[in-house]
């Protein structure tokens, strides 16, 4: 595939934490300013962008930009602070498009976020009390907790870590950029 199929950026902080998805343009300002502490990326760079021609000194202007970078600072984000948002397509990949009662994988279309306890009973909308159902067992467990319509779960729900959050969104990304991702995985993660 070619190389500027892919728009976006991995933005970490100096320790390797990720920060946001950013577009080429922002990257290559850090880059540009020198706001890049260091980068990663297999050795190809995710775009080769072309500026003006410096008469003077004969040549155009190049910025490579790599598919990770690292900024120079402090983070901007506070990691103790952030719980991943709950989004059906992040709690579908989350749960590897498996029903938590049948324990079938399922096409996308027929899943469902199904609350453990259920939002009319006061169940949050949170990764730790939404899991992935079919559409048939949803229904048969109605209203009722998963002990009460004699359901067992067949996995436990989690918060996804930072770096699992990043690999959900679903975004197109290089395969090194998801190898980097994925290295960082903690072990019980379904990601794996």
């Amino acid at each position: 595939m070619p190389t500027h199929c892919y728009s976006q950026v991995l933005q970490l902080d100096i320790q390797g934490t990720p920060q946001a998805w950013i577009t080429l343009e922002q990257a290559a300002t850090h880059v540009a300013r020198e706001a890049v502490a260091w980068f990663e990326g297999g050795g190809a760079p995710l775009a080769v962008l072309r500026g003006g021609f410096n008469v003077a000194r004969g040549r155009q202007s190049v910025i490579e930009v790599p598919p990770i970078i690292a900024l120079h600072g402090a983070a901007q984000v506070n990691l103790f602070d952030i719980v991943p948002a709950v989004t059906k397509p992040k709690l579908l990949r989350r749960d590897r498009h498996t029903c938590a009662y049948c324990g079938l994988v399922h096409a996308e279309r027929d899943l469902q976020c199904e609350h453990i306890v259920p939002a009319s009973r006061g169940g949050a909308w949170n990764w730790m009390n939404l899991v992935t159902a079919c559409a048939a067992c949803n229904g048969r467990k109605a209203n009722r907790t998963p002990d009460e319509a004699g359901m067992p779960l067949v996995y436990l729900p989690y918060v996804p870590s930072r770096f699992e959050s990043f690999l959900l969104e679903g975004r197109r990304i290089r395969a090194d950029v998801h190898e980097w991702l994925a290295l960082r995985l903690p072990k019980h993660s379904r990601l794996n």
